[in-house]
């Protein structure tokens, strides 16, 4: 599973004009599966997340996970992080799980994430969304979870 995490200030997601998800300071995570990833990979990936320090304590050291801030989390699917452009200039996606297999591993993420921590907003899978967002630093973090083979 791929995932790249913005620490944010605030951020939120339309779809057609309606407010899906916020979150204040936080996380906005856009998360995408890949074929061959399973619920283990998901889930390795939001414990990574959850306690990924990123924010800084009182000393200004980035030493402090969203969880340890009571931050929120606001989850996006974008299948496009699968992007492979190494065969020209046109981005394949064959890389990315099948819509199903997006979709069914997009919502264990959701679910085991509002499990987990309070506060969780969301965008609409397969949607045309409008992503807002003041990126906080800017920090933005780059995560891979492969498949064990």
């Amino acid at each position: 599973m791929l995932a790249v995490v913005q620490r944010v200030s605030e951020a939120r997601v339309e779809v057609d004009g309606r407010i899906t998800g916020a979150v204040g300071h936080g996380l906005l995570v856009l998360v995408c599966a890949e074929r061959g990833d399973r619920r283990a990979e998901a889930d390795k990936l939001l414990g990574k997340i959850l306690k990924l320090r990123i924010f800084s304590d009182e000393a200004g050291k980035m030493n402090r996970s969203v969880q340890d801030v009571q931050g929120g989390l606001l989850i996006v699917s974008q299948f496009t992080l699968a992007a492979d452009t190494t065969g020209g200039n046109r981005p394949s996606f064959t890389n990315a799980a099948a819509p199903d297999e997006g979709r069914a591993l997009y919502d264990h993420f959701v679910a085991e994430a509002r499990k987990a921590h309070e506060q969780v907003g969301t965008g609409e899978f397969a949607a045309e969304m409008q992503v807002h967002l003041v990126n906080d630093g800017p920090v933005t973090i780059p995560m891979r979870i492969a498949p064990a083979t």
